[in-house]
């Protein structure tokens, strides 16, 4: 297929101007010498934060600027049936492995439970013993100690943040909430960054592109932003300008015989998510740009989704639901696979694939082999963007993902077919659900807005894919012994030292999980014996309070005077293996746990 040049106009609305991307590349001449070297292609993976389907000028959206996310998807390959998880860690462990999440020990996002197995096999692993730079930028919410970090899972270059987010209890000290000059990790290590945190991860990305394209690398990108999560009090301020001049009522938006919007919405809230939104795609055409200087954009294949549904009820092109929710608006993406005279402009494909899939398909697109003895849940899709003649058989795919510490048959789940669409909606904030599970069954092909549930009229569909979900829940809860144990974070380690907890990691114990009077403990893995220096950090006390520190069977207590902001537990003697560690900070009658405690070997 020939090279197609085309080009987006800038846009100045407001005095902000839209920068556009003047092409999506130069001459296919300009690029053959710059590509001789290069036989394989590159791989960019992009990943917004809480970005929903409906957040596109593409998908149907009249309000958000998305020039250039619009242009790159009417050139690329589209997959317009593609899922996701309704949560942002199952979906990245899905993403990172091509196995559903719970094989690998990731369940939830929060509380010990997003931390993905050390022993998962990542795409980045996969690709960087085949001989390519690895690199994250963002987001990576598997696991913020090691063994468990980006940059022990097969990530050489690493930057990122800690937790699910900017804004929660695993921000550093000094950093609480600054999406504008946050301290980020890179290869570990704390570093004070300089502007917006979606600019930042795109800054760096391109820099380290260059760069490997200097090398004569083969590289894989994975820009995962923490953008448009929340809290919004940090966001761009000419897009925010925009949107703030703009009535973003649901009423400007379309409206369907399916789901309506309901009248009201916090319009505040929406120009915020909005501006996030605006600024990704800026970034976006910046990466397309750089592409094209360096030219390698017909050796690179981006690919673009999202993590779950929006956060928040607004426009998903009439479909139902939002993030955490199984019904379509909470776990649809859309895909976008753009790869110039490789994958053919403005294919779509209406087959039936998932977050479990890239994994293969970004090897297949590579000519790397899954690695022998490999097991993975996910086909490749590059045939279907290719528009090439292939067999797909008709499958199954399986959603679900709920609060808690294990997995509960039937609890918030969703069963695809290419027709048929089973769930039980018990809702994602609950551990479990009481009395029997209130099946719903959906014909895709003749209602993909859910709005006739046929589960009383096919009971023998109903019956059928109830067996196949069965046979999943079983399968994938044995997939090894103690299928759900979260990995424990390793002490006393050359790798990391110290080794920051925060509330992200812990087993909650006691109050509102995040909640300043909550608490809980760690499950650490010691490897080695010594002593070991434990600080426990807490906002100033009000009144001289005693903190208590428990480690495996020991209970050691300090005095805290007041004002004070940590307490240190100095020379402590802890056995190799696997133990626990609690901390209580006491005054009155009142009890909480620490903000963030270090482990220091000495």
């Amino acid at each position: 297929m020939g090279r197609q040049i085309h080009r987006r106009e800038f846009l100045r609305e407001s005095g902000w101007a839209l920068l556009s991307l003047t092409s999506l590349g130069a001459s296919a001449a300009s690029r053959a010498e710059g590509e001789k070297s290069l036989t394989r292609p590159n791989v960019i993976l992009i990943m917004t934060d809480d970005q929903g389907y409906g957040d596109f000028g593409v998908t149907g959206n009249p309000v958000i600027r998305t020039p250039h996310l619009d242009a790159m998807a009417r050139h690329s390959g589209q997959m317009t049936n593609f899922y996701v998880s309704p949560v942002c860690s199952p979906t990245r462990a899905c993403l990172m492995t091509g196995r559903y999440n719970y094989r690998t020990r990731c369940i939830d996002t929060y509380l010990g439970r997003s931390r993905m197995d050390p022993q998962e096999v990542t795409i980045a692993e996969v690709l960087r013993q085949a001989g390519y730079a690895t690199g994250i930028f963002g987001k990576w919410h598997l696991g913020d100690n090691y063994p468990m970090r980006a940059m022990d899972q097969g990530f050489e270059q690493s930057l990122v943040l800690r937790g699910g987010g900017i804004g929660q209890p695993s921000d550093p000290p000094g950093s609480e909430g600054k999406y504008t000059d946050a301290i980020l990790f890179e290869n570990g290590n704390a570093i004070q960054t300089k502007g917006y945190c979606t600019d930042v991860y795109f800054d760096n990305a391109l820099a380290w592109i260059k760069q490997c394209r200097q090398q004569q690398r083969n590289f894989f990108a994975y820009i995962p932003t923490n953008a448009p999560h929340a809290p919004f009090h940090d966001v761009p301020e000419a897009p925010l300008e925009y949107y703030q001049g703009r009535n973003l009522n649901n009423d400007q938006f379309p409206q369907t015989k399916g789901h309506p919007l309901p009248p009201r919405c916090d319009t505040d809230n929406r120009a915020r998510i909005f501006a996030m939104i605006t600024n990704i795609d800026d970034n976006v055409g910046r990466l397309f740009r750089q592409l094209d200087a360096l030219g390698i954009t017909e050796n690179t294949l981006v690919l673009f989704l999202v993590d779950n549904g929006p956060n928040g009820r607004r426009y998903v092109t009439g479909m139902r639901g939002m993030k955490s929710e199984v019904y379509e608006g909470g776990i649809r993406s859309p895909l976008f696979a753009h790869w110039p005279g490789t994958l053919p402009a403005g294919r779509r494909s209406d087959r039936v694939a998932a977050h479990i899939d890239l994994f293969r398909t970004i090897l297949d697109a590579c000519g790397v082999l899954v690695p022998e003895g490999l097991s993975l849940d996910g086909r490749s899709i590059l045939p279907l963007l290719k528009g090439e003649p292939t067999a797909w058989p008709d499958r199954t795919i399986f959603i679900q993902s709920h609060r808690g510490d294990r997995p509960v048959r039937y609890h918030n789940f969703a069963a695809r077919s290419q027709q048929w669409k089973l769930l039980h909606a018990s809702g994602f904030g609950k551990e479990s659900f009481t009395g029997d599970p209130k099946f719903e069954l959906y014909n895709m092909e003749t209602d993909p807005l859910e709005t006739r549930d046929l589960s009383r009229q096919r009971p023998d569909i109903v019956e059928r894919m109830r067996r196949q979900y069965d046979a999943w829940f079983d399968d994938v809860s044995r997939t090894r012994p103690d299928n759900y144990a979260p990995p424990r974070i390793h002490i006393g380690t050359p790798r990391e030292n110290p080794v920051v907890l925060t509330r992200q990691d812990w087993h909650h114990v006691k109050g509102r999980p995040w909640a300043a009077d909550s608490n809980g403990y760690w499950q650490l893995h010691a490897a080695r014996s010594g002593p070991y220096d434990i600080r426990m950090r807490f906002p100033a006390v009000s009144q001289a309070a005693e903190a208590t520190l428990e480690i495996g069977d020991r209970n050691i207590v300090r005095s805290v005077s007041q004002n004070a902001t940590e307490c240190l537990f100095a020379d402590i003697q802890i056995h190799p293996g696997d133990v626990r560690l609690m901390a209580t900070l006491s005054a009155g009658n009142t009890s909480r746990g620490p903000w963030q405690v270090d482990v220091i070997g000495k």
